[in-house]
């Protein structure tokens, strides 16, 4: 029972925190507009992602990118059901970590379904002098869960090693 509640809590938590968060821009900001949180260094700006991570392929033709980015997300989403399947049942950090992965996926494809381009807002930056691409909490989620997923297995591995001679 310790694998699915971890793994289905992430995918709806992350879901739910993530259109939420999305609707309350898209309803209190213009597109481009931009609330400095933290001087020269956080502020939420309203911007639309055609690309993928980091506006990769955003300038790629509609017709190529369109299906390009509702066909991997779905691909993605097949992966990591036969890895959360393989996964043992007390493997909780690895069944949450395939969560937010998920949740993050599924966040961003509802985004392109329902409006064509992925709403992103959080803005890094030092000064003026260099601005880390927006993301949103769906992003953010891939990238813990990523996260999570190589250290529970870097971990994972040093634990069974065979000790050397």
């Amino acid at each position: 029972m310790v694998k699915p509640l971890f793994f289905f809590l992430s995918i709806v938590l992350v879901i739910v925190f993530d259109q939420w968060t999305k609707f309350l821009v898209i309803s209190k900001f213009e597109y481009g507009e931009s609330l400095p949180l933290i001087a020269e260094f956080f502020s939420l700006t309203y911007v639309r992602n055609t690309g993928a991570a980091f506006g990769f392929l955003a300038n790629a033709n509609p017709t190529f990118r369109v299906p390009f980015f509702l066909i991997v997300p779905i691909v993605a989403m097949v992966v990591l059901g036969f890895l959360y399947r393989d996964l043992p049942q007390d493997a909780k950090w690895r069944g949450m970590a395939l969560g937010l992965v998920s949740g993050g996926a599924i966040g961003n494809l509802i985004d392109r379904i329902r409006l064509g381009y992925v709403v992103d807002f959080l803005d890094f930056h030092y000064k003026s002098l260099y601005y880390f691409p927006a993301f949103n909490v769906a992003d953010s989620a891939i990238c813990v869960g990523v996260g999570i997923l190589l250290l529970t297995n870097l971990v994972s591995k040093e634990t069974h090693a065979s000790p050397s001679v």
